[in-house]
């Protein structure tokens, strides 16, 4: 059925429209003229996709969209062009007819016939809808939720006296925090390059434009070299009217901290305000180096679930720009369905010696018997580092044929730190 609808880039006038399906589709409300010319300075028209029904009416607009960010992302050891796809959305009253998934096949293939980007990255609205077109999952995010007096941290976490915070006017704070995530950015797989438009989403005040929403407020840690640390949150005020006690709360947005002394600086203020009962922290890392400054890590009450979903579009390309933790030599025997030049055995060999981790790394087609066999969804989940093909293969997805080849390959590709990506996109 999906045939029977045209398939298209939109251009600028075609914004809000486009907007308006992902309104109905992810049930939020329409974006203010505000968002929407926010959004429209990073919108890229040329690498839009969206669906239309010939049947409508002219001015019915578009029925499914998506659409693609040109982004920098540091992988291991290195900082890539990856294409950050976003905005898949069909109207609730063309479900179930197959407009998804031409247009995420459609956008694969423009993707790999553009040839720029070796992977691409999303965030799933659900987790069985990617799997199918080659995703898999790849890094994962953790949710924190503090009490009150669960501020206390371990007796030998790091400290400088040297170390000052300050509160700071967010708005006016965006080159600060600039230099701290840019400093921590290239040894930090999922994190993408910030312009000043990204920096404005990070910092939007709600509260401006959502009745009820809290204030936005910035904390930098530094010294008198400049920033080493910030935290982003969210400060909502209430009181329990009955008894006169606060039940104020603290939702961190973001912290991002250069060293373990001025993390741990944040935390220690954040956690210990006066008058908050409750502190909780979104997108985080499941190895946040939080939990182990924790006196009773318990207390941190951490919830885990999927961050992004990464796709090999350029096999060899892929496994040729990162860098690897160990010298290994595999043969893979890869199937793609959708990108059928992934498809194949290619033997990955990453040489001993000086500068192996990044540069003695080579890709090649071969006849040779594959040491083991795997899907493209497996290898964009280990792509970033943080899923071990260890664990895949005991899930039975990913096949061993000569022994000892799974923990070699998983071993090489698994990276300190772990991936994570602190912002949706």
């Amino acid at each position: 059925m999906a045939d029977l609808y045209q398939i298209r880039p939109i251009n600028n006038d075609e914004y809000e429209a486009f907007r308006r399906v992902q309104a109905h589709a992810f049930n939020a409300a329409p974006p203010s003229a505000a968002r929407l010319a926010r959004g429209l300075r990073q919108f890229e028209a040329d690498r839009s996709l969206a669906a239309f029904d010939p049947a409508a009416a002219v001015d019915a607009g578009p029925i499914g969209t998506t659409g693609v960010y040109s982004f920098r992302m540091a992988v291991p050891g290195a900082v890539l062009p990856v294409a950050g796809v976003t905005a898949v959305a069909v109207l609730p009253t063309y479900r179930r007819r197959g407009i998804m998934r031409a247009l995420m096949r459609r956008q694969l293939a423009d993707l790999a016939a553009r040839g720029q980007e070796p992977i691409a990255a999303l965030w799933a609205s659900e987790t069985p809808l990617y799997g199918r077109f080659g995703y898999g999952r790849a890094t994962e995010n953790a949710y924190f939720r503090f009490g009150r007096g669960e501020d206390a941290l371990d007796g030998h976490v790091p400290a400088d006296p040297a170390l000052a915070l300050r509160l700071v006017e967010p708005a006016d704070a965006a080159s600060e925090l600039a230099k701290v995530y840019d400093a921590v950015l290239p040894s930090q797989p999922g994190f993408f390059a910030r312009d000043d438009d990204w920096w404005g989403r990070v910092l939007l005040d709600e509260s401006q434009e959502h009745p009820g929403a809290g204030p936005l407020r910035c904390l930098l840690a530094e010294d008198p070299s400049g920033p080493r640390g910030y935290a982003v949150y969210v400060t909502n005020e209430r009181w329990d009217d009955a008894t006169g006690l606060p039940r104020c709360a603290i939702l961190i947005r973001e912290l991002m901290a250069a060293d373990a002394a001025a993390g741990a600086a944040l935390w220690q203020n954040l956690l210990s305000r006066d008058l908050v009962t409750e502190v909780t922290a979104e997108l985080r890392t499941p190895d946040d180096p939080l939990l182990f400054q924790l006196l009773d890590q318990r207390r941190a009450r951490m919830q885990v679930c999927d961050g992004i979903w990464v796709r090999i579009l350029d096999l060899p390309a892929a496994l040729t720009r990162r860098a690897y933790s160990c010298p290994v030599e595999v043969v893979l025997e890869v199937t793609d369905e959708i990108l059928p030049g992934n498809a194949g055995r290619w033997r990955l060999t990453v040489a001993a010696g000086p500068g192996w981790a990044t540069d003695g790394v080579s890709c090649t087609p071969t006849t040779d018997p594959a040491d083991l066999s795997l899907g493209v969804r497996e290898l964009g989940a280990a792509y970033l580092g943080g899923t071990r093909l260890g664990a895949l293969a005991a899930a039975g997805l990913v096949r061993e044929h000569q022994a000892g080849a799974v923990s070699a390959l998983s071993a090489a590709m698994s990276w300190d730190p772990a991936p994570w990506c602190p912002r949706i996109f």
